[in-house]
């Protein structure tokens, strides 16, 4: 058995920070970084399953990022995960979550894995779209905001519950080989031993641009991507009024306010 995970190093602003001359992005300098909340929960689920199997079964990480993103392959074989595969080239830069998953649904196919695990999201655009894109492009089954997920080595369905608006959840059976996007508390994520740190340094990390996966250069980057972002910025902040008084002096107060904003 094979689980593949795919995680993504994401920044975390400082309280001051500024933008590059472009205004596409803020300038990085700025900022840390750190694996998706989310995708922390994926990975510890897959180890569960690896854990229970009692065959042969192998957790690999990919990552789809720059030179840096490789601490948080890192980390995550350090938690015991056998493997890490980074994709990067200079092409992928300006890639938006379509021409990543498609990145990544290029290396399902040369891996093979039995299951997909992704997070519900990333903290940082939140687009929420990797996952249900994923399995678009291969032609999987799909669910997303997984809560539950009962599954085991060599099955060829999971039962799951996934979270629905309004408080509801929903119970389901999907067929395997499946792409799930795991929701936060699903699990309790480890922390990484020190010895599992050793080790981590000895385990292999792949790296593999977009022409080792049959990839074009109008498959990536900006010309890959059918979104870009045209600019960042800081919204002009608004501000709160407290209305004392009377329920008639504040009944004509908030008249006022309408009547202001209104331009009358």
């Amino acid at each position: 058995m094979k689980i593949l995970v795919a995680i993504k190093q994401v920044a975390i602003l400082d309280d001051e920070f500024e933008m590059l001359d472009d205004g596409r992005d803020v300038d990085h300098d700025f900022c840390d970084y750190e694996i998706n909340e989310w995708d922390d929960y994926s990975l510890e689920e897959a180890l569960l399953i690896k854990e229970r199997s009692n065959s042969e079964s192998e957790v690999v990480v990919l990552t789809v990022g720059p030179e840096q993103s490789e601490d948080e392959l890192r980390k995550c074989l350090a938690k015991g995960a056998d493997r890490g595969i980074r994709v990067w080239d200079d092409a992928i830069e300006g890639s938006d979550q379509v021409a990543i998953a498609r990145i990544i649904a290029c290396v399902v196919e040369k891996e093979a894995p039995d299951m997909v695990f992704l997070g519900v999201q990333a903290s940082d655009h939140a687009f929420a779209q990797t996952g249900m894109t994923v399995a678009a492009m291969l032609g999987w089954p799909h669910a997303a905001v997984v809560s539950s997920l009962d599954y085991n080595s060599g099955d060829n369905h999971a039962t799951l519950k996934r979270e629905l608006e309004a408080g509801l959840e929903e119970e389901i059976a999907i067929d395997c080989p499946a792409v799930l996007s795991i929701q936060l508390g699903i699990n309790e994520p480890r922390y990484a031993s020190l010895r599992g740190i050793k080790q981590a340094a000895a385990k292999p990390v792949e790296d593999l641009s977009h022409t080792d996966l049959g990839l074009n250069d109008n498959d990536v980057g900006e010309a890959g991507s059918v979104s870009r972002i045209r600019k960042m910025y800081i919204p002009e902040r608004g501000h709160a009024e407290l209305i004392e008084g009377t329920s008639a002096e504040q009944a004509k107060r908030l008249a006022e306010i309408i009547k202001e904003f209104r331009g009358v």
